[in-house]
């Protein structure tokens, strides 16, 4: 817009308003162009542009590796070459294959499927860093998922002063998936790709996330269920030694991992389904294999989920014999789980009630357990979480407590218009407790009130206090004591928090070493 030079005095009026409109365009630009400039970074591949929203720049679909497709699909994730000139970050990547549509176990619907799906988003808090930084995975049973759901949508706790990383990796038999084509290829080969793109992942925010505010010294990687799982196994890893200072682990879950003999045997088991002559079956027909059939299969034998492997470099041992043997990362621990976790046996190939039928006997043993639990329904309910997940988070956190400190937690607290009809916190209930998503994520079967946000938020502030490198305490809440062998304790998250020392112990206790001596915690199946 141009103003005239000059103008005759009975003009005046039209010749200020001109200049006013000037002057507002120019400080619309002005406005502009410092936003611009905030949301632009600097990485070492490259420069990327984020987008502002409510003082945070968030910085969506970054890539952390090469495509895995054609010739790099089962391969280790490559190198990603930097990019020339700006490159927007501003829409979420594609999620890697899995089966479409929504999942209450995957964390709602990943929208874009692709094979080439290698992305991460960051959360940058406003104010100068250098930040912590927490790096989430997503669960999903090694087969769903993605790190852009609206569910881990990282706002929240970058208003708390975190850079929150989320990561898609690869999925079922893209991401865990062995042959005898690839061991023709690879003796001892990889077989846990989606580990390997967890830990390239961690690498690219060892490497890049100083420029977004980050500190690379002060790294907490979390996440639930599968991505718990994948957190033990990080742990335990020699490949992603030093990558991370701190761990958080929500509902990880004792179900044995396979060993490579049983993960060749699905493999072959695939490449049959998809009409390819099974165990002869060359590696460049499996990669002609279109993605969706490898992930849309149905039936007994072709899938590994929601197991990881044992025998590659990533995960050279099973994760309960790497950690009795003291071979995972010495880093600060938060484990625990929820109080209705059996609500995803079925995904786990469990059934409550069929379970006590199949005790026989041994129920005469269990029952003392669970004193004033008859219905064989209710007693198979616990029996389940506590077997799957509440043993095996106590088992993980005596064996980490010998290396360093581990805070163990029980989250007990629906929301109050849903207390009337579930029995306690399905499998993933914490999860938008700890992300605040509750209002955005449309995942809960009701909505939250003023008491439940603010419970809710009270949980996310111990986490943040954690990834911060201190105890996870607040000041409203109780102080929250460290978890050992000879003195178990637990918050338990419920009504209100409540510290319980020796919270299930003799139950607990037992069942540990009931399945231990039955080989459940032994580790290959």
């Amino acid at each position: 817009m141009r103003c005239p030079a000059s103008l005759p005095a009975r003009q005046t009026v039209r010749a200020l308003l001109c200049s006013l409109a000037l002057l507002w365009l120019l400080a619309i630009a002005a406005t502009t162009a410092s936003a611009s400039e905030q949301a632009t970074v600097q990485t070492a591949s490259g420069q990327l542009q984020g987008s502002l929203a409510d003082g945070l720049v968030v910085y969506r679909g970054i890539p952390y590796a090469r495509p895995p497709v054609g010739p790099l699909r089962w391969q280790a994730p490559q190198p990603l070459p930097a990019w020339p000139g700006l490159r927007q970050a501003v829409a979420n990547g594609a999620a890697c294959m899995q089966k479409p549509g929504p999942s209450l176990e995957g964390g709602g619907d990943p929208g874009p499927l692709s094979e080439d799906c290698l992305f991460l988003n960051v959360w940058v808090p406003a104010g100068p860093g250098p930040h912590p930084v927490l790096v989430w995975l997503h669960g999903g049973a090694l087969v769903l998922g993605a790190g852009s759901l609206d569910i881990y949508d990282g706002s929240a706790l970058a208003r708390q002063g975190l850079v929150v990383v989320t990561v898609n990796y690869r999925l079922g038999a893209l991401g865990y998936f062995n042959h005898p084509a690839l061991e023709a290829r690879a003796p001892g080969g990889a077989m846990n790709f989606g580990l390997l793109d967890q830990i390239a992942a961690l690498r690219w925010v060892q490497r890049h996330i100083a420029a977004f505010g980050g500190d690379p010294r002060q790294v907490t990687v979390a996440g639930q269920s599968a991505g718990a799982q994948s957190v033990l196994a990080l742990a335990a890893s020699p490949l992603a030694k030093g990558l991370f200072q701190r761990a958080i682990a929500q509902s990880p879950y004792g179900i044995p991992s396979h060993s490579r003999t049983q993960a060749r045997a699905v493999g072959v088991k695939l490449a049959t389904a998809v009409g390819l002559p099974g165990a002869s079956a060359s590696l460049a027909q499996l990669r002609r294999v279109p993605a969706q059939r490898l992930v849309g299969l149905d039936g007994p034998g072709l899938s590994l989920a929601p197991s990881l492997i044992v025998g590659d470099a990533a995960m050279p041992q099973a994760l309960l014999p790497a950690f009795q043997a003291g071979r995972q990362a010495a880093v600060p621990l938060l484990i625990g789980s929820n109080s209705d976790e059996a609500s995803v046996a079925l995904a786990f190939g469990l059934q409550p009630a069929a379970l006590v039928k199949q005790l026989g006997a041994a129920r005469i043993l269990v029952g003392p357990l669970y004193p004033g639990v008859t219905d064989d329904a209710e007693l198979g309910r616990q029996v389940v979480r506590d077997v799957a997940f509440t043993a095996f988070a106590r088992r993980i956190a005596v064996l980490q407590s010998r290396r360093a400190p581990v805070w163990r937690y029980h989250f007990d607290r629906l929301p109050e218009a849903a207390r009337a009809t579930q029995p306690g916190v399905a499998h993933g209930g914490e999860v938008p407790a700890v992300f605040g998503t509750g209002d955005l994520c449309q995942c809960l079967a009701v909505p939250l009130n003023d008491a439940d946000r603010q419970a809710w938020q009270g949980l996310a502030r111990r986490w943040v206090a954690f990834a911060r490198g201190g105890p996870p305490d607040t000041p409203a809440g109780p102080a929250w004591p460290a978890d050992s062998r000879w003195q178990p304790v637990v918050l338990r998250f419920g009504e209100t928090e409540v510290v319980e020392p020796d919270f299930m112990r003799q139950r607990l206790d037992t069942l540990v070493a009931g399945l231990a001596l039955a080989g459940w915690f032994a580790g290959g199946r």
